[in-house]
């Protein structure tokens, strides 16, 4: 069988320079032996990446809180639609539900209880062999949770939450430089090796959307743009009728993202826990990355029906959620309470994914919708 480098090069071969974009849709997605299509797929400690429900299992227990948060915004409708786009390996549905079935005493017993009588949970995954490891991890809730390949399988019409962890920043994305005018950056073969070379833009949306989000880059500036954001919001807005759509990734506002500090753009690689900024090594067996344009999810949002509630750094969030309760909930009596704390800083501190990792929220539907974790800030005036 053919690798995945020589698939791509007979595809460039066949029909000449190929965008970056088209380039990393192939190394990360392409069936059976693109990254994220895999059977050999790595996750958590064994992988490349750590994401916060990898960290803490508070974690988890915090987005069920403000799921049920969200299910009153709702005035407590009969089915509540939790869709979790991904799942990665699975943990961090299972810290969820832990935190719905734990009986623990106090008022929330009976809150909880009628959250999960409603609780409708989908988890969206394209790679087969994730799901069965997903299956195999939350084998007690399974009767609980139904698995879909892509979301056009749930019936449009649903009401609850659309929930993704790192998931937009995994999305292909153009690259582009500033010469004397806005060139794209192609994918081309010499002697077998990958070559990168500048073209003129011939996508249209490209210069649509440094129109529409007031870009204007110096000479020699090179940057990431992602278009596919847009058509996803058009998937979630097709899907969900009333709710909301709940995003955690990396990222920044579109001023912030296109800044004159970043002038060599955001795009990363991780192989095995290692940071590499070569998207052209290791194919089909690394991550390939590139943070969120906030501003884009905010915008293109507004246009299909999505109002904004509020934008923010996690570590904010959490601790406005009132973080501090769950840990007091959930290990308040143990004697390895000052332990558990101290773990807990890389969720919230700047130093770890408090600062990187993003969190937003956007409503449809829902009146006047009010959620703790956006009562300290909400940030939206930046977007």
């Amino acid at each position: 069988m053919p690798s995945l480098r020589d698939i791509i090069i007979e595809r460039i071969r066949r029909e000449g320079p190929i965008t970056f974009r088209d380039f990393m849709e192939m190394a990360l997605y392409y069936p059976g032996l693109g990254y994220y299509a895999s059977q050999r797929l790595p996750l958590g400690r064994e992988g490349d990446f750590y994401t916060s429900p990898h960290l803490h299992p508070a974690f988890g227990a915090m987005i069920a809180r403000v799921l049920m948060e969200m299910w009153s915004n709702m005035e407590r409708p009969e089915e509540f639609y939790v869709v979790e786009m991904g799942g990665g390996a699975g943990h961090l549905c299972r810290d969820i539900f832990d935190y719905l079935s734990t009986q623990n005493t106090g008022k929330g017993i009976e809150q909880k209880d009628a959250f999960l009588s409603t609780l409708r949970y989908v988890i969206v995954e394209l790679n087969p062999y994730i799901a069965e490891r997903q299956k195999a991890l939350l084998e007690g809730y399974r009767d609980r949770i139904r698995w879909v390949k892509h979301i056009n399988e749930i019936t449009p019409g649903i009401e609850g939450c659309i929930f993704s962890n790192e998931l937009l920043d995994s999305f292909p994305v153009h690259i582009v430089v500033m010469e004397d005018r806005l060139r794209e950056i192609y994918i081309d073969v010499k002697n077998d090796r990958f070559l990168e070379i500048k073209q003129e833009v011939n996508e249209d949306n490209l210069m649509k959307y440094f129109r529409q989000f007031s870009i204007q880059l110096p000479p020699d500036y090179r940057t990431e743009i992602n278009l596919e954001i847009r058509g996803w919001l058009e998937e979630m807005a097709m899907i969900l009728k009333r709710g909301f759509l709940f995003t955690i990734d990396y990222g920044y506002t579109s001023d912030e993202y296109y800044d004159e500090e970043r002038s060599r753009g955001t795009l990363l690689c991780y192989y095995r826990h290692r940071i590499s900024k070569d998207p052209y090594e290791h194919i089909g067996e690394q991550d390939i990355t590139a943070h969120v344009n906030f501003s884009s999810l905010h915008l293109w949002g507004r246009e299909l029906g999505f109002r904004t509630i509020g934008y923010c750094p996690q570590g904010i969030f959490l601790v406005a959620s009132g973080i501090d309760e769950i840990i007091i909930e959930l290990y308040g009596d143990s004697p390895d309470y000052p332990f558990i704390v101290t773990g807990l800083k890389g969720l919230i501190l700047p130093q770890g994914m408090g600062e990187t990792h993003r969190v937003m929220i956007q409503s449809k539907g829902v009146e006047r919708p009010r959620l703790r974790g956006f009562s300290i800030t909400n940030h939206v005036n930046r977007l």
